[in-house]
């Protein structure tokens, strides 16, 4: 009996043994699951790592910059350097030096050694659409600086100064004679001077170019107002740079008066938006009540029609602003309370810019880079229109054109312009973003780097090149086409019928589009590498989460905030306009204002345009920080926010909001239930 009951309990033993170890690997299983989905799932650690993203699309970009300088040494070695600089003659000859003599080409391989200087028999005569001056090019020893009248006068300009400006094959004693008809310049020859560095006679008197100038300025009709316009520039000057300096400083004092008056700003812009809207909708209805009660007064004679069809169109203006006024109104009630996120935002950018002020000159910085990239970009380009090969047009002159895969280098070149013009901008977009993270994720900013702009720069050259190379391409696979279209446009433009303009300028709109989204994403995209080091499309990805997460928000900031820094824009704008009248008031010699105005209020907006993009981009580079973190802390310890006092003030009123909302009813508790642990703010 004892023997059977201690086999039982072994038995029982072993049976409980193998449910333990069971329970332990179900356990196991259990707990690797476990962490796996949570190494699945990636959380945002900002600043904690860093490493390089996107090396491939570095190396690639790298290729394309070195072909790049290919095409630049191509054109400098091919003899297009002389060309560009010295000038040429239709026949081939650089003027300037000894040329050699090319194959089937008459008059050419002259030696020109006392010939610097290009002369052009028709100046005047402009090609705008092949852009070209359609004219005999000859080497001369000397320009014409005084106008010459009569073939005699060119005779005479020819045997005192030893500078002949008919055919080669003409000697002076031979101008006058029928021999000569075609040969020599067209009468009478302008006054010119020899370009600076470039040896081409360009005449000095500007109504030379009435045709080119015309082409480009339709209200001007006669030489005349040309002349009184450049003219009052060149008085003007001092007022201009003036103006211009006082744009620079009301975009600086704009910027510090939006951070201490945002909230006062943003709602007084509210206020007068909506109520501009409902006066504009009871104005139309007002109308349209009017001629329909008292038709006879406002009904044309004999033109009952006319009046019929005004009638409709007040009408559909007065229900289209009423549908418009209802939307708006309705927006404006749920964006209401996030209207205070966009003030906030605001005052901690105004911040952002106290703490690190050399965000206000990151915009002349990416101005200058781009500056020096367009003038090598056109230097290149001037040295590829003069290399290549020489061939004879049809009028028996010379063009040098380049065959087989060289010609091909023109489309590479303008490939690089829109990329590498956009590498530009999109290295800025990196650098405002990785300072501006680096502000927020330091809890204490007392131990902010000396310099965060330097230290973000140096973190983009360091590991984030590559990105920005990739996001930039993105943006130039959407440019070219929508060139390539508005290119094919402008070639059409009067040929094509009403379906294929129609159909053309639905794509070139929806090109744009696309473009302006991809410029969001890749901006919030940038900001994203910059907290995490991710590459550029799990950066791209996470930030689309985000966005998709606070969908409401991002309407709120950009529609208000946008609204308000353009608001900003004309502001600054029209004041510097009315200070421009004011001063050519006083300037008494001068009383054409138009193009001194047109200039000034022109370099304002851009001014203006820099200083608030740059604190518009500090806005959203700011809104995605705060999204990240009220998504990942709830302010208890261990997951402390990061974020400034005002930001903070903004998510405790959304807690007491939420809390009442929770008593009153579920429909805001909902619409404030993302502010809690793991989610993102409402």
């Amino acid at each position: 009996m004892g023997c059977c009951s201690s086999a039982s309990s072994a038995a029982q033993l072993k049976n409980w043994d193998c449910i333990m170890i069971t329970n332990r690997i179900v356990l196991k299983i259990k707990a690797v699951d476990l962490e796996q989905v949570k190494s699945s799932k990636r959380e945002w650690k900002p600043l904690e790592d860093r490493s390089c993203t996107d090396i491939p699309w570095l190396l690639l970009f790298i290729l394309f910059c070195i072909g790049m300088g290919f095409i630049c040494g191509f054109s400098v070695a091919t003899g297009a350097a002389a060309r560009l600089v010295s000038g040429y003659d239709s026949y081939g000859n650089i003027c300037g030096q000894k040329n050699a003599e090319l194959e089937a080409i008459p008059n050419s391989g002259m030696d020109h050694t006392h010939r610097k200087y290009v002369f052009f028999l028709d100046p005047c005569n402009l090609d705008l659409i092949n852009r070209k001056i359609k004219s005999v090019a000859l080497c001369v020893a000397a320009c014409p600086r005084q106008e010459l009248k009569t073939i005699s006068d060119v005779q005479k300009f020819a045997e005192i100064n030893g500078s002949a400006l008919c055919s080669y094959d003409l000697k002076p004693s031979e101008y006058a004679s029928s021999k000569a008809k075609g040969l020599c310049p067209k009468l009478p020859v302008p006054a010119s001077a020899p370009i600076p560095f470039f040896h081409r006679c360009a005449p000095v008197n500007i109504s030379c170019y009435a045709k080119f100038a015309e082409a480009l300025i339709t209200f001007v009709s006669d030489n005349s107002v040309l002349h009184r316009l450049i003219s009052g520039v060149m008085t003007s000057k001092e007022i201009i740079l003036g103006l211009c300096l006082l744009s620079l400083v009301l975009s600086m004092i704009l910027m510090v008066i939006i951070r201490y008056i945002s909230r006062i700003l943003v709602w007084i812009l509210t206020f007068l938006l909506i109520l501009g809207s409902l006066a504009g909708t009871g104005v139309l209805w007002w109308l349209y009540a009017k001629q329909r009660k008292s038709p006879k007064e406002t009904v044309i004679p004999d033109q009952p029609q006319v009046a019929e069809a005004n009638l409709r169109a007040l009408l559909i203006y007065a229900i289209s602003a009423t549908v418009f006024t209802v939307i708006l109104f309705l927006v404006m009630l749920v964006m209401r309370k996030r209207v205070a996120l966009t003030i906030a935002l605001f005052h901690v950018a105004g911040k952002v810019f106290i703490h690190l002020p050399l965000l206000v000159f990151q915009p002349f910085w990416t101005f200058f880079a781009l500056v020096l990239f367009w003038v090598y970009w056109i230097m290149t380009l001037l040295f590829l229109g003069t290399a290549g090969s020489a061939v004879q047009n049809e009028q028996g002159f010379v063009e040098f054109k380049m065959s087989g895969p060289l010609q091909y280098m023109w489309w590479y070149h303008v490939v690089g312009l829109i990329w590498i013009s956009e590498f530009i901008l999109a290295c800025q977009q990196m650098t405002v973003a990785g300072a501006v993270v680096t502000y927020y994720f330091t809890r204490d900013k007392r131990n902010l780097p000396f310099t965060p702009i330097l230290a973000s720069v140096n973190r983009l050259i360091r590991y984030h090149l590559g990105t920005v190379a990739k996001g930039s391409f993105i943006i130039t696979l959407v440019k070219i086409p929508r060139m390539i279209l508005m290119y094919i446009h402008s070639q059409l433009k009067g040929k094509e019928n009403a379906c294929a303009r129609c159909v053309l300028k639905s794509c070139i709109c929806c090109l744009w589009c696309l473009e302006k989204c991809l410029n969001y994403l890749n901006q919030n995209a940038y900001t994203a590498t910059a907290i995490n080091s991710t590459n550029f499309c799990t950066s791209a990805k996470d930030a689309f989460v985000i966005l998709v997460e606070n969908a409401l928000r991002v309407a709120a900031i950009n529609t208000v905030g946008d609204f308000m820094l353009f608001l900003g824009k004309v502001l600054i704008v029209c004041s510097t306009g009315l200070a421009g009248v004011m001063l050519l008031n006083y300037q008494q010699d001068y009383t054409v204002w138009v193009l001194p105005l047109i200039i000034v209020c022109l370099f304002a907006f851009l001014v203006a345009h820099c200083f608030l993009s740059i604190y518009e981009m500090v806005v959203d580079v700011l809104f995605l920080c705060f999204a990240v973190d009220t998504k990942y802390n709830d302010g208890s310890p261990g997951r402390e926010f990061y974020m400034d006092k005002v930001l903070m003030e903004f998510v405790e009123n959304s807690r007491k909001a939420m809390k009442e909302a929770g008593k009153g009813g579920v429909a805001d508790a909902r619409e404030l239930k993302p502010m809690a642990s793991g989610a993102s703010s409402a």
